[in-house]
C-alpha cells in the first residue's frame, strides 16, 4: 500500500473502525509505519534508521523492521533491562543494533538517538513520531471520514501524534465532530500544544485516561479484530453505539 493511500473504514461489532493499521510496509504496520518509511524515503543515500523507544513501546520493532526492508542498518537506544521487551528482541531479529543505556529515562534515550544520528548521518526517526511528518501523514487519512455517518472519534492517545494529525486534518477538510482520546500513556499535553492546531484543539477534543497502567496490557477485540492490548484494547470500554474508532496500529508481537 503506497503512503498517500486511504486505509478503508469498516464495520466491527457495530462500530466503524477507520483502519490506519492495514499500511503495512516490512511486515510492520500502522500509522507509524507510513511516518517512519517517509522519513526514511526523504532521506539522500540513507545507511541506516537510528530511533528511542521505551520498554512496551513499538517503535523500536517498527523502525528495525522498516530498516531491514529498505535494506538500511538500524539502532535503537533503549533503557537497560535484565529482560528486554517482545518488541526489543523482535528488533534484534530484524538486524537492529540495540543501545542500551542506565539511567533509561525517556530524556536520556532521547538524547543518546539524536546525538547518535548527528554524529553518525543516519536519518532520526523521532521518539513517539514526534514530527511534521506525523501529524501530514495522519491528517491526510482523515480524508476517508468524510460523508461518513456517526457521532463521535475515539482514538487511543500514546505521544499524542495521531490525535495531532487527526484534528489538523479535520480542519483541513472542515470536519466538526466530537473527539474523545484516550489516554495509554504520559501525559501527552506537552505534544499536544507544540503538534495541535494552535489554540483550537483543546475545543476539538477531550482526553481522559485509559483506567489501566501503560505497562498493563488488556485482551479486547471488536467481534474478530484483533486490537493491540497497550493501546487500543483500552479504547474498548470507552465506546459507544455511534463511534468511530481510529484504530492505529497492531505491533508484530501480539499479532
Amino acid at each position: 500500500m503506497a503512503g498517500n493511500t486511504l486505509t478503508p473504514v469498516e464495520t466491527h461489532d457495530g462500530i466503524l473502525v477507520k483502519r490506519d493499521d492495514l499500511f503495512t510496509f516490512g511486515g510492520a504496520s500502522g500509522g507509524k509505519v507510513r511516518t517512519c518509511l517517509e522519513l526514511a524515503k526523504a532521506a539522500t543515500n540513507p545507511v541506516g534508521l537510528i530511533t528511542a523507544g521505551t520498554r512496551g513501546s513499538p517503535q523500536v520493532e517498527i523502525v528495525a523492521l522498516v530498516a531491514k526492508a529498505l535494506d538500511l542498518k538500524c539502532r535503537v537506544h533503549v533503557p537497560a533491562s535484565a529482560k528486554p521487551s517482545p518488541e526489543l528482541e523482535s528488533a534484534r531479529a530484524a538486524g537492529a543494533e540495540a543501545c542500551e543505556h542506565r539511567p533509561g529515562y525517556n530524556s536520556v534515550i532521547i538524547a543518546r538517538a539524536r546525538e547518535d544520528a548527528e554524529s553518525s548521518g543516519w536519518v532520526h526517526i523521532p521518539f513517539g513520531m514526534e514530527c511534521e511528518m506525523a501529524v501530514e501523514m495522519t491528517a491526510a487519512q482523515v480524508k476517508s471520514l468524510k460523508h461518513l455517518d456517526f457521532n463521535r472519534l475515539v482514538v487511543p492517545v500514546g505521544s499524542g501524534m495521531s490525535l495531532a494529525g487527526i484534528l489538523t486534518g479535520m480542519l483541513r477538510h472542515n470536519l466538526t465532530f466530537p473527539v474523545l482520546g484516550i489516554s495509554v500513556g504520559a501525559d501527552p499535553t506537552a505534544r499536544l500544544h507544540r503538534w495541535a492546531p494552535m489554540f483550537q484543539w483543546e475545543q476539538m477534543c477531550k482526553v481522559v485516561e485509559s483506567g489501566a497502567p501503560y505497562s498493563r496490557p488488556v485482551v479486547a477485540a471488536l467481534g474478530d479484530l484483533k486490537l493491540d492490548p497497550y493501546y487500543e484494547a483500552k479504547c474498548v470500554k470507552h465506546l459507544r453505539p455511534g463511534d468511530l474508532f481510529w484504530v492505529i496500529g497492531h505491533r508484530v508481537t501480539f499479532s
